[in-house]
């Protein structure tokens, strides 16, 4: 009876210091390469990515699995199935505010957001008691929105605003179902180029320096690969450098995770910025308190508790 007492001991010892390794970091054992998994959605806000991806590294590979939306992403990085996302940062200070562990390293893009009025809309005026869209009410878009409309003193309940996935929006404006939108790029250049709609601001225009999606990581997964993720940051710093110069490698990568047209693509990244890819204390302070303000929030993390600038400084 001792001798099978001492068997199942030792099995459940073995099994525990299993389930301990394979926690323990992202290194693989036998050699292998260790493999970083970061969703995201396709959209030009993750081209850095899209760059990094195309090349092979010494210390990891890096797989990006795709996402149809914003709720199918964070509970994918909620529950640990990736280890980060290029996300809607607004998204992930709502579920850090709610406990779980994450950090923003740095940012996806810099301006590059357009809010967007049918063909009909001639002033901002115009949208007063129409429907116009936004992919989150936890998204610089959706604050966008508020700027925009307190800058022309209309209260934001005199619109109604709707949540819709990106995909849909050009088609929805195009049908009448919404007066405007505004979201992640390429579905603003979609409408622009196809003449549904024309843009009523560029969001540098509204919120200078606003920040939108951002490089996001578990907290669990930096502080047991410390050095894995300082060269994962650095090649995707690199990546966005090359996105930056927007030539014909560019458009051929990003035409490999974007189905879109080659124009629209040009007028997507002719309005986005790639570089200084750096969260900056001030802009994350405007954000904070715009969140507070729309009451969106009640307590939204610090940039202390928040950011992680250490890999990209």
């Amino acid at each position: 009876m001792k001798k099978i007492y001492s068997l199942l001991l030792l099995s459940v010892v073995l099994v525990l210091a299993a389930c301990g390794s394979n926690d323990e970091s992202k290194t693989a054992a036998d050699g292998e390469k260790p493999t970083i998994k970061i969703g995201y959605l396709p959209i030009t806000h993750a081209v850095p990515l899209y760059m990094q991806s195309n090349t092979e590294y010494e210390d990891y590979n890096l797989e990006l699995v795709k996402f149809g939306s914003w709720p199918e992403l964070v509970d994918a990085l909620n529950t640990g199935a990736i280890d980060g996302a290029s996300m809607l940062i607004q998204l992930a200070m709502n579920a850090k505010e709610k406990g779980i562990d994450l950090k923003a390293v740095a940012l996806g893009h810099r301006d590059g957001n357009v809010l967007v009025g049918g063909k009909d809309i001639e002033s901002v005026e115009d949208l007063i008691g129409k429907p116009f869209a936004i992919p989150s009410r936890f998204s610089t878009h959706n604050i966008l929105l508020f700027e925009m409309l307190e800058k022309h003193g209309i209260a934001y309940d005199e619109i109604e605003a709707v949540e819709m996935p990106p995909a849909e929006m050009p088609a929805a404006l195009a049908e009448g179902r919404i007066a405007g939108y505004v979201v992640a790029e390429p579905f603003g250049a979609i409408s622009v180029s196809l003449e549904n709609g024309k843009v009523l601001y560029q969001s540098e225009e509204i919120w200078q320096d606003s920040i939108d999606c951002g490089l996001v990581l578990r907290g669990q997964f930096i502080e047991k690969n410390r050095d894995l993720v300082q060269s994962f940051v650095n090649d995707y710093v690199a990546g966005g450098e090359l996105a930056q110069l927007k030539d014909d490698h560019t458009h051929d990568v990003v035409g490999e995770y974007l189905t879109v047209e080659e124009d629209v693509l040009d007028l997507s990244l002719q309005w986005i910025s790639y570089d200084n890819l750096k969260i900056e204390e001030g802009s994350y302070a405007v954000l904070r308190d715009a969140l507070l303000e729309m009451e969106l929030s009640e307590n939204p993390p610090t940039y202390e508790d928040f950011i992680d600038s250490s890999f990209i400084d």
